[in-house]
């Protein structure tokens, strides 16, 4: 017969997969739970998918679950402020990999034969990273960037209605089964 600890495992077990896959389904649908993200404000990967860059803050994702509860999390150093928004300063590291990448954006500029520089679709999308990336090298350290708040993390009536459907359903299939195992 199933202890009272086996159907409350099931039912954490069952939460924790529901819960990973809806976080997942954010970054698929680059909103938390029907709420859009802010899209991107300068040049840079403007029309390129939100926080999957390279793929990381997606995979660091974990949970952990005791007894009663399960908590879901990222050791990204980065996660917290993305999930919630909030000002960074600029840092004279920061400002010299702004530097960088504006050296690498500026050197894909191509010039014609007397020496003025190409207009073509690239070039003009190159010029306005570059422009970027140059307005914030020209940053002073101690200076606040503003990231706005991209959740993937966190309750939502979604999430709850999910989760009070998961413990219904376990509870319907532990008393049947108690039922089951006590008709004689």
């Amino acid at each position: 017969m199933a202890s009272s600890k086996d159907i409350m495992r099931k039912i954490l077990r069952d939460v924790r997969v529901e819960a990973s896959q809806q976080f997942d389904r954010n970054f698929t649908q680059e909103s938390f739970f029907g709420t859009p993200w802010p899209r991107r404000k300068g040049p840079v990967r403007r029309n390129r998918h939100l926080l999957v860059s390279t793929g990381d803050l997606r995979r660091s994702i974990l949970s952990r679950s005791d007894e009663n509860s399960i908590t879901f999390y990222s050791d990204l150093p980065y996660a917290a402020i993305q999930n919630k928004g909030g000002d960074i300063r600029v840092t004279a590291r920061m400002k010299r990999l702004f530097w960088a990448k504006y050296y690498e954006a500026t050197g894909g500029f191509k010039r014609r034969k007397d020496g003025s520089l190409s207009r073509s679709k690239r070039q003009v999308q190159l010029s306005e990273e570059a422009e970027f990336w140059k307005a914030m090298a020209l940053k002073k350290v101690g200076e606040t960037i503003t990231i706005p708040k991209r959740q993937y993390l966190g309750t939502s009536p979604q999430l709850e209605n999910a989760v009070k459907a998961i413990i219904e359903k376990d509870i319907e299939e532990y008393l049947k089964t108690i039922k089951d195992e006590i008709k004689p």
